[in-house]
């Protein structure tokens, strides 16, 4: 892994080109991009139809993106869109918030007396691989979660993004070309590791042909190339010999909390705070006031939102 991050940008572009080229292959073409319109999404779809100029591209409507995102995508030929058939609010109602991240979420979410995510979470877990105390993610410190008056879940993704992606292709038979990289999370890293960059054998198989690009490379491509991009992120410019974004660098869900406490400040939603005000309003007014709440949850976990 740290030997193909440590290539320069040339080879990765001709090896993820290559992989691309095995998957499309394999699959007789019945393949798509997964466009969200985000810089990694772009940096994929350019590759691609680089390639295959007429690749179908798909976008899920969540409604969790920002306008700026949405805007971008309208701009792209070839999308399919496609709708979840629940909003944010009535997943986060129904399951809870995603905070912290998927793993804890997962644990907090399942967590009852005397099951295994309950001593996970007590930290009494024992692995069965090595007979020992697992420790891989220390979740005896977010035991407080569970007397938290609001519920947890990592549904979100699956509700919102996973299902409709399944439907469209059960109902087209094609095969999802991913802009997942393995250096944005452990668990990214750690399933790509398991599989590399094409997955044909997984119960949905996937490819991820950037997987071992870092944030840097996507960013000197789209620098480099002169790539349009969603202005969300503002201006790319190079700075003591790293790039970065003068606008938002993150922007998945608007309204995810997966990694908020990691973050510096300004953090997410300060900086939504910043540059889309009536948005950030409406994450944080309670639920019974027409909001999402937001407030309640990040004051639990002490993220700072203003």
């Amino acid at each position: 892994m740290k030997l193909l991050q440590a290539l320069p940008l040339d080879l990765k572009i001709a090896k993820t080109q290559n992989r691309i080229r095995e998957w499309y292959n394999y699959y007789g073409g019945e393949v798509y991009v997964s466009f969200s319109g985000g810089k990694d999404s772009t940096v994929l779809l350019d590759i691609v139809r680089g390639l295959y100029p007429d690749i179908d591209a798909v976008y899920v409507d969540t409604g969790l993106e920002y306008p700026e995102l949405r805007d971008f995508v309208k701009t792209i030929d070839n999308v399919t869109w496609l709708k979840p058939k629940k909003n944010f609010k009535s997943v986060i109602q129904e399951y809870g918030y995603p905070i912290v991240s998927k793993e804890v979420a997962n644990k907090v979410h399942g967590a009852k007396p005397g099951n295994t995510r309950w001593q996970q979470l007590h930290g009494t877990y024992i692995d069965n691989n090595t007979g020992k105390l697992s420790t891989h993610y220390n979740y005896k410190k977010w035991e407080y979660l569970l007397d938290a008056d609001f519920k947890i879940s990592d549904q979100c993704c699956a509700v919102m993004k996973k299902r409709p992606s399944l439907q469209y292709e059960k109902q087209t038979g094609k095969k999802p070309i991913l802009g997942l990289m393995a250096a944005e999370s452990q668990k990214r890293k750690t399933d790509y590791m398991k599989t590399g960059c094409n997955a044909f054998e997984k119960e949905r198989p996937q490819s991820q042909p950037m997987g071992f690009w870092t944030e840097q490379d996507v960013l000197q491509y789209l620098y480099e190339k002169k790539i349009p991009y969603a202005s969300v992120y503002g201006d790319i410019v190079l700075e003591d010999g790293k790039y970065r974004t003068t606008g938002c660098n993150r922007t998945g869900c608007i309204f995810c909390g997966f990694g908020c406490h990691l973050e510096k400040e300004p953090n997410r939603f300060q900086m939504l705070k910043q540059t889309h005000p009536k948005l950030w309003e409406y994450c944080m007014k309670p639920i019974e006031s027409g909001g999402l709440g937001m407030r309640n949850v990040m004051e639990y976990i002490n993220v700072p939102i203003e």
